[in-house]
This record gives structure tokens, C-alpha cells and sequence, in this order.
């Protein structure tokens, strides 16, 4: 196959697997909207995990998620908006990077996407993973959050040992 053709297979692959996350979060979040009550909490593996339907108007974890300032959510957008156009650009020129950073860039565009979804749809983003153990709950997240944790993390093990 000629480098034209690999390239434009391998940027439909990495389009798909953003598609994926993006998908599979707008349904995971679409079904505990319609069958969780907001605030309800639903045990699932005791004193480990819970499905819970909460709602974060701050940034990733809850940053942010008490401040007043009308200007919150537009500020978050926009850092939001400009972060996926990076990771874009990045995507695009993948050809330069292993097919694993690739990938990774394209689960943290998932994601990010969903979550730019919500916040401009709702000024917020729901959120209904809570992990925790005894006392201590992880914040609550989702799968979009999952798929930009595990993007990044990849990324970060790639610079560290194999580039």
C-alpha cells in the first residue's frame, strides 16, 4: 500500500476510535439520565463503587465546580475548545508518532469532545462513576473523563520509555 493510502486508513482509525468514546459516552450518560434520578445513588459493588447522577459545572474533578463567577463556564469552553483543537492538529500529524500515541490522542479527543458536548449544552457535565474506598471517594466521573485519563497516560508512558 502507498504511504497516502496507510496514512488516510490510519487517520479513519483514529477518527473511529474518538467516534467510539464519544458514543459510548453520550449513551452511558443518556441512560443514567433517564433511569437514575439526579443525586440518587446506586450501590454496585459495596464499599467500592456506586452509580450516582451528579452534575459538575467546574472542570475535570470538580475544579472550580463552587465558584460563582458568571464567566466560569465560558472560560472552560473556550481552554476547552482551544485543548481540542491541539489534540486535533496532533491527531492529523500522527503519521510522525507510533500508532499508540495516535491512539491515545484520539481516546483523549473522545472524550473530550463528549464532555465540550455537555458543557455547552448544559453549562455542565454529568458525571455518575464514584469509586471509592471507606471514607475517601475518588471525585465522580465518566466514561469520557476515563477515556482522557487513559489517553494521557498512555502518552506520558510513551515519552518516558519508549521515545
Amino acid at each position: 500500500m502507498g504511504s497516502t493510502r496507510v496514512n488516510t486508513l490510519r487517520h479513519v482509525l483514529l477518527v473511529v476510535i474518538a467516534a467510539l468514546v464519544f458514543v459510548g459516552d453520550r449513551v452511558s450518560k443518556a441512560v443514567v439520565e433517564a433511569r437514575i434520578p439526579e443525586q440518587a445513588t446506586i450501590p454496585v459493588v459495596p464499599h467500592f463503587f456506586n452509580l450516582i447522577h451528579t452534575r459538575n459545572a467546574g472542570a475535570a474533578f470538580g475544579l472550580f465546580a463552587d465558584s460563582p463567577a458568571p464567566w466560569r463556564t465560558f472560560l472552560l469552553i473556550g481552554v476547552s475548545s482551544l485543548l481540542l483543537l491541539m489534540v486535533l492538529v496532533m491527531m492529523w500529524r500522527s503519521r510522525q508518532f507510533r500508532w499508540g500515541t495516535g491512539v491515545a490522542l484520539a481516546l483523549i479527543m473522545g472524550g473530550a469532545l463528549s464532555n465540550l458536548f455537555d458543557r455547552i449544552r448544559q453549562g455542565r457535565v454529568l458525571d455518575f462513576l464514584d469509586v471509592y474506598w471507606r471514607d475517601y471517594h475518588w471525585p465522580t466521573f465518566n466514561l469520557a473523563d476515563s477515556a482522557i485519563v487513559v489517553g494521557a497516560g498512555w502518552l506520558v508512558l510513551q515519552v518516558l520509555f519508549w521515545e
